[in-house]
């Protein structure tokens, strides 16, 4: 992966797992992604709970 971290804003997605994931879809989709890496970065975000979902969103994104 590379430093590239597109920005995402999350305030607002009220704790929606699925808005969440959506928003940072359309960032990764705006930053010019393939649809590999947005794969990769689903299948990382849903592998386990909540918490893990929003590590791996710090991971892939810079998050505001």
């Amino acid at each position: 992966m590379s430093d590239d971290k597109p920005i995402v804003k999350l305030t607002g997605c009220d704790g929606n797992a699925m808005m969440i994931l959506g928003t940072c879809a359309r960032a990764a989709k705006k930053a010019g992604w393939d649809r590999e890496r947005i794969q990769k970065f689903y299948e990382e975000a849903k592998a386990e709970d909540y918490d893990h979902m929003i590590q791996t969103c710090y991971k892939y994104f810079e998050v505001e």
